[in-house]
């Protein structure tokens, strides 16, 4: 069987599930990238750097102020680019849903290969712009994964998923537990990822977040383009 027509076996939203639970895997390895190497600066997850900014406007914490705070806009302004090209779609995932995905994959890339150039100790302006940057980053792909709309996986952020997962065990209901748990120990495993490969270098983790985005999003297109294939449909951005 080829490849074609295995990933046209398999169900789009059950493709996009996965390819999602990948991409939050993703986004544990940036945030304990940017928190633990770069001066505590989530840059996906936005309520941790509303939390820390808060803490550090009162002084005396030592928390950063301007990292936190840069990333909040860079990721708004991700996710407002996101949201406009990909606003005309006629699919979930369409040609300008891959782009979008491919524009994370290749900023990832970039700021890793940064990072692995200036060393394990960069300025504080260089670090900065590397949080800044991938925030924005993170702020495309949450758009982007808004728009592919799997249930209780934003790839971003985990707390309302396990809102839905404890709400639903304590209700007896089971219905997306298994979704959910797993969106759960994707982003753990992300993060303890990322903080792993800070003991080797700095830029290691945003070069593997890169490759992992990058073959999420080959996945994902050549499915879409599979199943317009077989559907006879037109395939239109």
């Amino acid at each position: 069987m080829s490849v074609r027509q295995r990933l046209v076996d398999v169900p789009t939203e059950r493709m996009h599930l996965w390819l999602m639970l990948v991409l939050t895997f993703t986004t544990g390895i940036n945030d304990a990238v940017g928190y633990l190497g770069l001066d505590k600066v989530f840059t996906g997850n936005m309520t941790g750097n509303v939390v820390v900014l808060g803490m550090a406007v009162v002084g005396g914490s030592g928390l950063p102020i301007v990292g936190p705070a840069l990333a909040l806009v860079g990721f708004m302004v991700g996710a407002a680019l996101a949201g406009r090209l990909l606003r005309s779609g006629t699919r979930s995932w369409h040609g300008r849903t891959t782009a979008v995905f491919a524009s994370v994959a290749l900023l990832m890339l970039v700021l890793g290969t940064t990072l692995l150039l200036v060393g394990d100790d960069p300025s504080r302006p260089v670090g900065v712009t590397v949080t800044t940057t991938a925030a924005l980053a993170m702020g495309l792909q949450a758009a982007a994964a808004r728009l592919i709309a799997v249930k209780d996986v934003t790839t971003v952020v985990v707390t309302s998923t396990i809102t839905g997962l404890a709400a639903d065990l304590g209700s007896g209901k089971h219905d997306g537990a298994a979704r959910r748990a797993v969106a759960v120990v994707a982003i753990i495993a992300g993060a303890a990822s990322g903080a792993a490969l800070l003991k080797w270098h700095l830029g290691a983790g945003l070069l593997l977040a890169g490759i992992v985005i990058a073959l999420a999003t080959w996945v994902g297109d050549l499915h879409d383009r599979a199943r317009l294939a077989t559907d006879d449909v037109p395939i239109r951005a």
